[in-house]
């Protein structure tokens, strides 16, 4: 720290306003005088693409030779963060030898709606979820001495007008689900820097918003990273280093008179430019201790072996009546343009250059002989080739087929037209599946699809984006060499139509407005009780789990609390494989609007048949709150809650019930007699005022009349306390009136007391 602040002091302002611009399209800039070194930063949250010797192209046919692993919806699929740290530290290790310091990546954002292009390079719609296998990416990366660059920050949710859009989200949707992300990853694993993304946020662009960066960022969670832009995300160099972006990417040298000028004119202070060199210098220093003495080459065996166990923790069984695994005796026909051609890897940015992609024509013949038809070549249906299917597919015990979407229907830049497979590939499927009863489908996509013909075909598997590795991990999947363990990361609506963003998704006049607010993916379809097509958490095995004997170490609990789980799960089938415990809040009652359910731990465990192991959670008062607009902090509001486990968040297999205390939070407020009662009850006056007359307000509600008998039943004590509940949203005023026995003067006394008199 003495070593970069003594650099600084001999910094001209010329030199600092340089140093805070790239030194071209993938360096930092280099001060040789001062000792400074340039260090390279690099593509890839799925795969190192680093450019052949020159740093001012983003060309990707000109980047290096590379292992592609499974895109980021396959990793959270696995539920398995050390598959996640796993591929972090290859891809690593890969950036050591290519002399890389800094790796744009992983991708964390929210899958706000399933059109948005990119969503293959993102996690999960869940912020747990997310931040969990990010932050363990995250952490393999830099335990090998490579900075991670985690994007984009934040709200960055589509790509239509995704350099000018403004999402307009409101403060709780952002702290409890797109900001959340960022700060389960910032917290658990300290990454080296962080993207600002393109859009706007309520109107701030992302690398100007001192709101995120400079608030929320490093007051509040502490970062001390580097912040970065997107490559050509600022608008302004001045109000960049104000908000709080360091490091302004791709070289913009042509603006670094911006920087100086301000400074001169007394519009920016030099402090904050110094503060940004510091960040920038901390980077660069940390990533240039790290290089290898000398380079080696890259061990693309290791990396692919990688990638392939990757893919099978990743890819999910979404439908199975009995027809898998595949018995290798039978005629099977592999039928569609991916099984020969697979699309492994999403394009854009995190396109890998890689010689070593396997296809599930090429596996296969480590089990069988197969008959193989193309079935479609292009965006087109052709006749001739469903024809050529068709027959191939009557003369097989067993037809699987293989779809899914292209790179001109899903990408970096654009956004998906709708939620279908192409044409020729549906046309296909049903050709193939009126034919053979024993279809299966096998799909390539980075994001949910209908499926039209589901009904019509036994099963289904979905290996997303896989990595080169991907037609070696279908083959043993589907012949049940490996046994399938991937859940699905983001819920599949029925039709796009269901969707919470549906009606503002991608937005116009330049906004996206966040008007379903913290109802998102699973938050809004559990909350609102409506069918889908795959729930969150979905996916099948060909064992059988069994959950028993769940047990909470207390019944109630308070703020400063935490509260231990435990539950038993065994493998009773007859196949190795792997579980992933879900362990859900659900609000069973509870005074705030709130999602019905939300995701708070998961775990994978790997069970030989018969073998049975406990699992253990620990929950915090942060997995039973949520944002409160009105304190600005996170707060547990009193109420019953179940603790569900299940392997998804529909197929819930146990359950239990605890009580939450109020959270108390101190507040410079006037009371009077208007005041609503859930905030008199969080002064501990008020609290310890009412808690002393639950039998005067039980006798009030019955002396009023709203308590009614009920053919001549009178209600419990406890049916009554429940009904008191209800007056907590009304003014202390209405209160009193259902206090028989205590007089105006000791409400009135009560409220002096709490004003302080």
């Amino acid at each position: 720290m003495d070593r970069i602040r003594t650099i600084i002091g001999k910094m001209t302002l010329e030199e600092k306003a340089s140093m805070c611009s790239g030194g071209g399209c993938w360096t930092t800039e280099e001060i040789k005088r001062l000792g400074i070194p340039e260090i390279w930063l690099t593509d890839g949250p799925h795969g190192l693409r680093k450019h052949i010797g020159r740093k001012d192209s983003t060309g990707a046919d000109i980047s290096e030779l590379a292992v592609s692993f499974p895109s980021a919806v396959a990793t959270a699929s696995s539920f398995n963060t050390e598959v996640a740290r796993r591929i972090g530290a290859e891809i690593g290790e890969e950036c050591l030898r290519e002399n890389v310091q800094v790796l744009l990546g992983p991708g964390a954002n929210i899958k706000r709606h399933p059109l948005c292009g990119r969503n293959f390079e993102y996690f999960s719609e869940d912020p747990l979820l997310a931040g969990e296998t990010a932050a363990a990416f995250i952490n393999g990366l830099q335990e090998k001495g490579v900075a991670a660059c985690v994007k984009h920050f934040c709200a960055n949710n589509q790509e239509t007008w995704r350099m000018t859009i403004s999402s307009e989200v409101g403060e709780r949707a952002l702290r409890e689900i797109y900001a959340a992300v960022f700060e389960r990853i910032v917290k658990k694993s300290k990454p080296w820097s962080i993207m600002a993304s393109y859009n706007r946020i309520n109107g701030v662009y992302a690398t100007e918003n001192r709101k995120t960066i400079r608030e929320m960022l490093r007051k509040e969670w502490g970062y001390e990273g580097c912040v970065i832009s997107d490559w050509c995300a600022v608008h302004s160099r001045e109000e960049a280093i104000k908000g709080g972006t360091c490091l302004t990417m791709p070289g913009a040298s042509g603006t670094d008179h911006e920087i100086v000028d301000a400074v001169r004119a007394g519009t920016l202070s030099e402090e904050l430019v110094d503060e940004a060199v510091e960040y920038i210098l901390n980077l660069v220093f940390w990533a240039d201790s790290h290089r290898l003495p000398e380079q080696k080459p890259i061990d693309f065996s290791h990396g692919h072996e990688v990638a392939y166990m990757s893919e099978v923790e990743s890819a999910v069984l979404l439908k199975n009546d009995g027809l898998l695994p595949l018995d290798p005796s039978k005629r099977i026909a592999f039928i569609g343009d991916m099984a020969e051609f697979p699309r492994y890897q999403g394009g854009g940015s995190s396109m890998v250059n890689t010689e070593n992609s396997v296809s599930a024509l090429a596996a296969v013949k480590g089990y069988c002989d197969v008959t193989f038809a193309r079935g479609y070549n292009g965006p087109e249906v052709d006749d001739d080739l469903i024809a050529e299917a068709v027959k191939a597919a009557k003369t097989a015990d067993v037809a699987v087929v293989f779809a899914g979407l292209s790179s001109i229907t899903e990408n970096e830049g654009f956004d998906r037209p709708d939620m279908e497979l192409p044409e020729n590939n549906n046309a296909l499927i049903r050709a193939v599946a009126a034919v053979n009863s024993n279809t299966v489908v096998v799909l390539h996509t980075g994001s949910p699809v209908t499926v039209p013909w589901e009904d019509d075909v036994r099963s289904i598997l979905q290996v997303f984006y896989g990595g080169e590795a991907v037609g070696e991990a279908t083959c043993d999947l589907l012949f049940g060499r490996r046994n399938p363990s991937g859940h699905l990361a983001e819920t599949w609506p029925l039709r796009l139509e269901d969707t919470p963003a549906y009606l503002t998704f991608p937005g116009d006049s330049g906004t996206a407005r966040y008007i379903e607010d913290v109802y998102v993916g699973y938050r809004y379809y559990e909350t609102r009780k409506m069918p889908v097509r795959y729930p969150f958490g979905h996916g099948l095995s060909y064992t059988v789990f069994e959950y028993s004997d769940l047990k909470l170490d207390k019944e109630k609990f308070g703020p400063d609390d935490e509260v231990g789980v435990s539950v038993k799960v065994k493998n009773t089938g007859n196949m190795a494989g792997s579980a992933v415990t879900q362990l859900y809040v659900y609000v069973n009652k509870c005074p705030i609007m709130r999602p019905s359910v939300e995701l708070r731990a998961f775990e994978k465990t790997e069970l030989q048949p018969g073998e049975e192991k406990e699992l253990k959670f620990t929950l915090t008062k942060r997995d039973f709150s949520y944002w409160d607009t009105k304190h600005g902090c996170f707060r547990m509001p009193r109420g019953k809650y179940e603790i569900r486990i299940g392997s998804s968040v529909r197929d819930i297999a146990l359950s239990a019930t605890i009580e939450a205390e109020d959270e108390i939070i101190p507040e410079n407020m006037r009371y009077d007699i208007m005041s609503l009662m859930e905030d008199v009850l969080k002064h501990p006056l008020g609290k310890e005022f009412f808690s002393t007359r639950s039998d005067e307000i039980t006798d009030g509600l019955l002396r009023s009349g709203i308590a009614g008998h009920n053919k001549g039943r009178t209600p419990t004590k406890e049916e009554l306390l429940e009904m008191a509940e209800a007056l907590y949203s009304q003014p202390l005023l209405v209160v009193g009136m259902y206090l028989p026995y205590t007089t105006d003067e000791e409400i009135a006394e009560l409220i002096d007391r709490m004003n302080g008199k």
